[in-house]
Parts: C-alpha cells; structure tokens; sequence
C-alpha cells in the first residue's frame, strides 16, 4: 500500500488521462525551449573547454586556471574565512 504522505505515489486516479489542446501545445513549447538551452549549454560548455585548451597550449597550469574561476564566484569575505578555517584545519593536523 503506498504512503500517502508520498508524492510520487499519488496512485493512478490523480493522474490527467490526457491533456487538452492548449495544455498540449504549452507542453510543447516548454520542451522546445529546454531542448534549445541545453543545446546552448552544450555549445558553451564546448566553447568553454576550447578556451581551457588554449591556456594549456599557452603553457598556463589548467586545474590552478579552474581554481582561479571556482574562486572568483564567491564572496571576498566568504573566501577569506573559507582560507582561515582551512588555515586552521591544516595546523591543527600539522600540515601549516
């Protein structure tokens, strides 16, 4: 028996059986338009990695390349204490 408390088991009698004409054409236009974004996303992704092969080629050290970018998207005051916790996490196993 299932768990009413669960969401995805609502049981068969909840479910649409079909749906109308403009519920069906909105379907089709929200599908369409996740299909060009993630079409998108994959074309900058490409880009993306394209740019990283170039900096490896320029001589430049990839994975401190992604560090640089993974640490630009946070706060300034949330990097430093990020720093000061792993500052003090290091001495305290004897590696500072």
């Amino acid at each position: 028996m299932a768990d009413a408390a669960d969401p995805f088991d609502a049981g068969a009698e909840t479910l649409p059986q079909n749906l109308t004409g403009p519920a069906q054409e909105q379907l089709r236009q929200l599908v369409a338009k996740i299909e060009r974004l993630e079409e998108e996303k994959a074309g900058i992704a490409n880009d993306i990695k394209e740019i990283y092969a170039e900096a490896k080629s320029k001589g430049y050290d990839v994975k401190a390349l992604r560090k640089v970018i993974s640490l630009r998207r946070v706060d300034r005051r949330e990097r430093a204490e990020q720093e000061a916790i792993l500052d003090l996490y290091m001495a305290a196993i004897g590696e500072a």
